[in-house]
């Protein structure tokens, strides 16, 4: 039954040696899984899979081998009855009945939270006021309301959430992606700024072929010094909610910065940069990033390369509070500001469409928070902002 399984996972790129199969077998042999399918995904991860670079891949097939098995239900951080948020149903409204949803503002939106969570004791399906499922209330789950706390629901769908009491989990992109990369690796290059090694530590193959030859035939190696790219490059990448649309393209650019800088750093983000970022999403909760820390560390003179589609509420970038995942004591607009003012060579890729930039309000804040630096994540767009970099780097210099 399995084996179908094995070739998936080598298909997929994991690199699952014959022996770790085996003693996956072996283990389900000695009943180390209890006839639960979430104690066989446990062990089987943690048997074939050796990186946790490739734990994506492995749930993307277990996945799809276990097509139709039990899942595994997301944990609710929020403190409400999960039987409320069972019922899945995707509220479909005409325009005109979206139209009569008026947003509540901020304030007001959180203190009507309270007191519905003071108030309500039961499961509520359905209806405008309570907090459940299939509503138009501004409290729930698979409902629409212009602005609305999303509560149990998996994903976004109209985009609308100014906060999410969800426990998330968001993929690292993939840096192995090779298709399409060439034209990406093409823009990158335009950033770049040549330096020498002190030592000749380059194998020159003519120079040790003509010295060879001169030498009558004797071996005779000759070296030179290595040029390599001196540039750093510090790349941030939003991840999870709406760009979930854009995965390929960011894998696609990932793999091409890591393939043409040497000296590479990154970490993720939600929506917009706050106190904190993570370099790893399946450890984001545990291990996080002081965005402090990470300007103290990292000097000036690093290249900030910002990945993101800036779609959002507008409250996450002015509000105190108004991430959509945690409380956050300031603005993003502030963690913003001071990144640019530490690295003055900076710039914003969207890889949202230019055409569609003008009709996002918080896609317009971003590129005005950004002085205007912001460029589309396409070769022709990679390629302007590289060139915008290098000049901000000499302006700077």
């Amino acid at each position: 039954m399995l084996i179908e399984f094995f070739y998936q996972l080598r298909d997929a790129g994991i690199p699952v040696s014959v022996r770790e199969f085996l003693t996956l077998l072996g283990a389900l042999d000695a009943r180390a899984v209890s006839g639960s399918l979430d104690d066989f995904y446990v062990v089987a991860r943690t048997i074939l899979i050796k990186d946790e670079k490739y734990f994506d891949r492995f749930d993307q097939v277990f996945a799809s081998y276990f097509q139709g098995a039990e899942s595994v239900l997301d944990k609710i951080e929020a403190d409400i009855p999960g039987d409320w948020l069972t019922k899945l149903i995707e509220k479909q409204l005409s325009p005109e009945e979206k139209a009569q949803l008026q947003g509540m503002g901020w304030d007001k939106l959180m203190q009507t939270l309270k007191e519905r969570l003071a108030e309500q004791k039961e499961r509520h399906q359905g209806g405008n006021k309570w907090i459940g499922t299939g509503g138009t209330s501004p409290f729930g789950a698979y409902g629409y309301n212009p602005e609305g706390i999303r509560i149990g629901q998996d994903g976004s769908r109209h985009r609308r959430a100014v906060k999410v009491w969800d426990q998330r989990e968001f993929r690292d992109f993939d840096d192995r992606r090779e298709l399409g990369t060439r034209n990406f690796k093409v823009a990158l290059r335009r950033l770049r700024q040549f330096a020498r090694n002190l030592e000749a530590s380059e194998l020159d193959l003519d120079g040790t072929i003509h010295a060879t030859a001169s030498n009558a035939g004797w071996l005779q190696l000759k070296y030179r010094h290595e040029r390599h790219n001196a540039v750093k490059v510090l790349l941030l990448l939003d991840v999870g909610g709406s760009m979930d649309d854009h995965i390929e393209v960011c894998e696609t650019l990932f793999s091409a910065a890591r393939g043409e800088f040497k000296h590479l750093e990154h970490a993720y983000f939600h929506n917009f940069v706050y106190e904190q970022l993570w370099r790893s999403n399946h450890r984001r909760h545990t291990e996080r990033l002081s965005t402090f820390d990470l300007i103290h560390t990292y000097p000036s003179d690093y290249k900030l390369i910002i990945v993101g589609d800036a779609t959002m509420s507008p409250y996450e970038i002015v509000y105190p509070g108004g991430s959509v995942e945690h409380m956050n004591e300031e603005p993003g607009k502030v963690w913003l500001e001071r990144l640019l003012k530490h690295f003055p060579s900076a710039v914003w890729l969207n890889p949202v469409e230019e055409q569609y930039w003008p009709y996002t309000e918080s896609l317009r804040m971003t590129r005005e928070l950004m002085g205007e630096r912001m460029f589309a994540l396409t070769p022709a767009g990679i390629e302007a902002a590289m060139r915008r970099l290098l000049q901000s780097g000499r302006a700077v210099g």
